[in-house]
């Protein structure tokens, strides 16, 4: 249950008085690196969740909220940890959007949010290893653990009579700990994994790689990769090799590029990725401009930048270690349901003291240490384009 808010409007007006600067909110994303094409999107939805909030006149008096973009690569920790440190002690961010990928994330969290007492909420690191990951309080993400996205992907296998598969892995964090979780799932089901090996991203020739899949066979192949990177390269060779024909596609390998570089080439090979339905989808992709809002994560995006502010409005301060002791507050049951273009709405109803349920564009509702319980989009490659199948 949540506790009633206790602060008044005249005390966060006061507030706001107090800190007439802008709040500065870093958006720490790989705007470079194997999940390149995905980043703009997503930093335009956190930066709409700004612009909404800053254009309402309603935080905390009236701040202005001002994005800050930080790219950490995804691959290389130390940028990571180097970008996370400027945001805060150059930049003077009041919380980070981010990291993007699971173990830059895990990086910058340990490295630097920690020891600065910062809020980091991510939109997409997925690993399960994050969810025990000592945080003092100070990490959330609107993306849910891959243990979840596991047990959907060999259900959707399964269902489609596929009894054996290969896997390849992205050799990361991320790409080990789906692997690893899909593997126990799938075999719990009754299914069998035929290879679970990993591939180096950025290598120029996957031949040994693809050959160890063939050999080992299986009806299909599982990529747990990067669509910007390896995960594509493997693709293309098993093709060119006439190894498999049927790919499995995880979050990191569902976007624009999976349709750009392939097109009906895979035509049947299917996926799943985090992704919502509703009124919340619909009215954030009312309100995208400029940008694509059914990319991957860019919903989760928005949602991560909405927290951190509302938290801060129900704190009654931008201090992380103050707000973040309001997160789950505002981003559960009960209170008032609260949907993308509705932060002044919600802002107003804190400000009273009254409590919301916010839902956003990814029907949030974080569970645990702070992590989304997660609804999937299944996906289906189907004339060269990236079909929308159903939701579970």
């Amino acid at each position: 249950m949540k506790k009633m808010l206790l602060t008044t409007t005249a005390a966060l007006l006061v507030a706001g008085s107090a800190m007439a600067e802008d709040v500065k909110i870093g958006v720490s994303l790989a705007f470079t690196g194997p999940l390149e094409s995905m980043a703009p999107h997503m930093a335009a939805g956190a930066e709409l969740a700004m612009k909404e909030v800053t254009e309402s006149g309603k935080l905390l008096g009236g701040v202005t909220v001002v994005p800050v973009r930080g790219d950490t690569t995804c691959i290389d920790a130390a940028a990571a940890t180097a970008t996370a440190e400027r945001l805060i002690t150059v930049e003077g961010v009041k919380g980070i959007v981010g990291g993007m990928c699971s173990g830059e994330t895990g990086a910058q969290l340990e490295n630097v949010a920690m020891p600065n007492g910062m809020v980091m909420i991510s939109p997409s690191a997925t690993s399960p290893a994050l969810t025990s990951k000592e945080d003092n309080g100070l990490f959330f993400r609107t993306a849910p653990s891959d243990a979840r996205q596991s047990e959907v992907m060999a259900d959707i296998i399964l269902e489609k009579g596929i009894s054996s598969v290969a896997v390849t892995y992205t050799n990361n964090d991320y790409g080990k700990g789906l692997a690893d979780a899909f593997e126990a799932a799938y075999t719990a089901k009754g299914g069998k994994v035929t290879i679970n090996a990993p591939h180096e991203d950025g290598k120029a020739d996957y031949a040994a790689e693809i050959g160890a899949l063939a050999a080992a066979g299986g009806d299909a192949l599982v990529v747990a990769g990067y669509v910007d990177q390896g995960g594509s390269a493997i693709i293309r060779g098993a093709l060119d090799q006439g190894a498999f024909s049927t790919f499995v596609l995880p979050d990191g390998m569902v976007g624009a590029k999976l349709e750009e570089n392939f097109g009906s080439e895979i035509d049947g090979s299917f996926g799943q990725l985090p992704d919502s339905m509703g009124d919340g989808k619909a009215k954030f992709a009312a309100m995208a401009d400029g940008f694509d809002p059914t990319g991957a994560y860019s919903g989760e995006a928005y949602d991560a930048a909405a927290l951190i502010m509302l938290a801060m409005q129900a704190a009654g301060t931008t201090d992380a270690n103050v707000y973040k002791d309001k997160v789950m507050d505002v981003a559960n049951a009960p209170g008032e349901p609260i949907l993308p273009g509705e932060l002044g709405k919600a802002l107003e109803l804190l400000a009273a003291g009254q409590d919301i349920d916010y839902q956003g564009a990814s029907s949030v509702e974080l569970i645990g240490p702070g992590e989304s319980a997660g609804t999937f989009r299944e996906i289906e490659m189907k004339d060269g384009k990236v079909d929308t199948v159903g939701y579970r």
